[in-house]
């Protein structure tokens, strides 16, 4: 106990440190530690968002729930770009090789940059259609200037993703940690004051909630540039890094289209449940939107792991330490299964308790608190699937992934939600037992390829 408590201490003083010598297990608690923190606070982004929005009725939860719908496909390419910009920067620190690292760090930004700008336009200009076409009532659209300040600010999103990756791959945990604390606290303050108008802010009702995020998101993609250029980390963007590499960019950008493409399959396959859960109104749309938004909160400390366990794949790699990389992977896995096992138990008894934190409304209670109980009960599959495919992705085999993906969510999970939820008549039930078979699915055949060990060979 007293050497995981002296690990713990250690994880957040910011020094640098080799994670390709030594204890596993202490080497996961120094990465794993800052990494939760780090992911808690970018769920708590939109935590915050839906505890003041619910209180503006079931229209503004539910508008939330088709805009982060639609933000799914900034957050697949945002996450896709991230895979490969944390597996290659990883490498390189496995290697020595600081400078070599921070050139492709600065390649993978400016395909970040051209990215949000397109879908900012894009997001602004279209929105009424946009929301439209993903089943919005005529209450839903009346609040569509939430969605487009959150479209338009999509290039907050992205950037935050995609240099936290960077300072991940460098191992610089620290950092991506503070970066997502600074950004949350003005989120936090500027929330309500924005939706209800307190003191001396305009009342702007849930366009406000948007406002205030991308504001937050904003300075904390200004607070990581700063620790980019001035900062102590492994990680310096001097003017050599600086110079457009086209020959390394399409290099990275092979693994990047392949781990969007894995995101936007599993993201695509959320939008295309909420859509059929939209069919059922606003009541069960809401409750679902809150479960889902529990469920990605109340995971956020299993990514924290996952992302741990691939930057010490991609160092030990690096190092040319295949073995260790892959005891990483199974220790993790370890942890995150005690986590999300302790966590099924709580959710699965305190479900109704648990929603009327966000609602009061009985019906809304009711779907959620049955929707949380179904995902829930794949937690401990999903504590292994997460971390073998977070660990291929590590690797820099985003294509691997991108398989058991396509395969579990799109062959397998829309066509059963359908047939179950209006096929077969079951309703929204037939959504929610979906994501438990898809989940655990996922779970069995990532194990099953990661045993194999064809990732170990993986060049990037």
């Amino acid at each position: 106990m007293a050497s995981l408590l002296q690990a713990l201490r250690e994880s957040f003083n910011g020094e640098e440190k080799d994670f390709t010598e030594g204890s596993l297990r202490r080497a996961i608690v120094l990465l794993a530690a800052p990494m939760i923190l780090e992911t808690a606070m970018e769920s708590l982004f939109a935590v915050v968002d839906i505890f003041f929005i619910a209180q503006l009725g079931d229209d503004a939860v539910a508008t939330v729930g088709l805009t982060e719908s639609l933000l799914t496909f900034v957050f697949a390419i945002a996450m896709g770009l991230s895979f490969a910009t944390t597996a290659y920067v990883a490498r390189r620190i496995g290697e020595k090789d600081p400078e070599a690292a921070a050139h492709g760090a600065m390649q993978s930004i400016y395909i970040g940059m051209a990215s949000s700008v397109l879908i900012g336009v894009i997001g602004v200009v279209f929105t009424p259609q946009l929301l439209s076409l993903m089943g919005a009532s005529e209450g839903m659209l009346r609040n569509s200037g939430y969605t487009r300040v959150s479209l338009g600010g999509s290039a907050t999103v992205m950037m935050l993703f995609l240099l936290n990756a960077i300072f991940r791959g460098a191992g610089d945990a620290v950092i991506a940690m503070k970066v997502l604390w600074f950004g949350n606290l003005i989120n936090i303050v500027l929330n309500p004051c924005l939706i209800f108008g307190w003191g001396p802010f305009p009342e702007m009702g849930i366009t406000g909630a948007a406002v205030g995020t991308v504001i937050g998101r904003g300075s904390g993609v200004l607070y990581q540039v700063w620790q980019l250029f001035r900062g102590p980390g492994r990680i310096r963007l001097t003017p050599a890094a600086l110079r457009f590499d086209r020959t390394l960019m399409g290099h990275i950008l092979k693994p990047a289209a392949s781990g969007m493409f894995q995101i936007f399959v599993a993201t695509a396959s959320w939008t295309a449940l909420i859509r059929i859960a939209s069919t059922f109104g606003a009541e069960v749309l809401a409750g679902y939107t809150i479960a889902i938004r529990v469920v990605i909160f109340s995971i956020l400390p299993s990514w924290g792991l996952c992302n741990a366990a691939a930057t010490l794949v991609g160092q030990n790699l690096g190092a040319g330490k295949p073995d260790r990389a892959e005891a990483s992977v199974w220790a993790a896995a370890r942890y995150n299964l005690y986590f999300l096992g302790s966590l099924s138990f709580v959710f699965l008894v305190f479900a109704e308790s648990i929603l009327g934190i966000f609602t009061h409304e009985p019906n809304v209670i009711a779907i959620g608190a049955e929707c949380l109980r179904f995902i829930s009960a794949a937690y401990v599959f999903l504590s292994y699937g997460m971390m073998m495919e977070q660990a291929f992705n590590g690797a820099g085999d985003t294509y691997t992934p991108t398989l058991i993906n396509l395969g579990c969510y799109w062959v397998l999970q829309i066509p059963l939600a359908w047939t179950l939820a209006i096929g077969l008549g079951y309703g929204p039930r037939g959504v929610f037992s979906a994501i438990t078979v898809a989940e655990t699915a996922v779970a069995i055949v990532a194990i099953l390829v990661f045993r194999r060990g064809a990732w170990k060979q993986q060049q990037i």
